[in-house]
């Protein structure tokens, strides 16, 4: 059976096909209509998240067991437990079950079955100037809808932590209620989590494919490097494993002694580039790929030195129970 949607969406396709000349009425026509029905797909999968007597944010049903993504300063104040209402209507208790607040994150539970999990697309492909859309509950009115486009990406400095994380930047318009809530791409896949407003007029959003990393679990910390990193951007420079068009990987700041990495040679100053064939630009992309790897197990590191570049191999090591703070 073909929806009422489909059949506009099949009608306003067809429009476009047929026509002669794309005159600004119909394209104007046919993009209100697009993004009308792309709206409508997500709504019943964005959530009201109540945080105490301490106002409303908004969430996304991540798994349709029950898995909703939230911001970490939106339940920052609870005791664990939060109010959700779903776009039915129905309030349920959600748990706080996981919560970072380096990337303004946090994983929330609800005893509930068959939600409508929202179609989540990855962020890494999104481009500068891609139209997009966000919706939440600007100072508590449901599901309001803006838009905008793609302005920058890159790394934001995460206040009082001296870390860094992975955001979307855009000129879609936020405010209080909107915090959690979903950017989308204009096929109404969610490609990040509003996070803030900066600068005054700027949107900022933890990419989608950041956010799947996360709620996978935690990397497996059985194995380590023993080096400590922080993330750069090497303008100028050439390289296979360049991101968004620049260079970008791990400025080696700290190497444990006669730990994996120091036997094979890594050096303080080397920047890492890949690990194991997999571009790392910052810290939590190198745990989620030492999280897929084994004690012993080999893998080569792509390493810039000076201004050259260099392949090493490193056995990883195994960590001890008591966990550490670098990779």
């Amino acid at each position: 059976m073909v929806s009422t949607m489909e059949r506009e969406t099949a009608t306003t396709e067809s429009e476009i096909e047929t026509s002669d000349s794309l005159s600004p009425s119909v394209l104007s026509g046919a993009i209100s209509a697009a993004a009308s029905a792309l709206v409508e797909r997500v709504r019943p999968s964005v959530v009201l998240v109540r945080s105490g007597g301490r106002g409303a944010g908004a969430g996304v049903i991540w798994r349709s067991d029950g898995g909703i993504i939230t911001n970490a300063h939106v339940v920052a104040h609870t005791r664990g437990e939060v109010q959700v209402i779903l776009q039915d209507g129905r309030e349920l208790t959600g748990k706080v079950v996981n919560s970072n607040p380096t990337l303004d994150l946090a994983l929330l539970e609800v005893d509930a079955k068959d939600l409508p999990a929202a179609l989540v697309a990855d962020s890494s492909t999104l481009r500068v100037g891609e139209l997009v859309f966000a919706v939440g509950h600007p100072w508590g009115q449901r599901d309001y809808v803006t838009s905008g486009i793609v302005s920058g990406l890159g790394n934001i400095g995460v206040p009082h932590t001296g870390r860094t994380a992975q955001y979307i930047r855009s000129d879609v318009h936020l405010a209080p209620g909107n915090s959690g809530g979903p950017l989308l791409n204009a096929r109404g896949e969610v490609v990040g989590i509003n996070a803030m407003v900066f600068g005054g007029d700027m949107g900022v959003a933890i990419p989608s494919h950041v956010a799947t990393a996360w709620v996978a679990g935690p990397p497996s910390r059985r194995v380590y490097l023993g080096v400590g990193v922080r993330p750069v951007e090497l303008p100028g420079v050439e390289s296979d494993f360049s991101w968004r068009g620049r260079a970008a990987g791990l400025l080696i700041t700290d190497i444990e002694q006669d730990g994996p990495a120091h036997k094979a040679g890594v050096l303080v100053g080397d920047v890492l580039l890949a690990a194991g064939g997999q571009h790392v630009p910052d810290g939590d992309t190198l745990l989620h790929v030492l999280g897929s790897k084994s004690a012993r197990e080999r893998v080569s590191l792509h390493l810039m030195r000076g201004e050259g570049f260099q392949e090493i191999e490193v056995e990883l090591g195994a960590l001890e129970p008591e966990g550490e703070s670098s990779a």
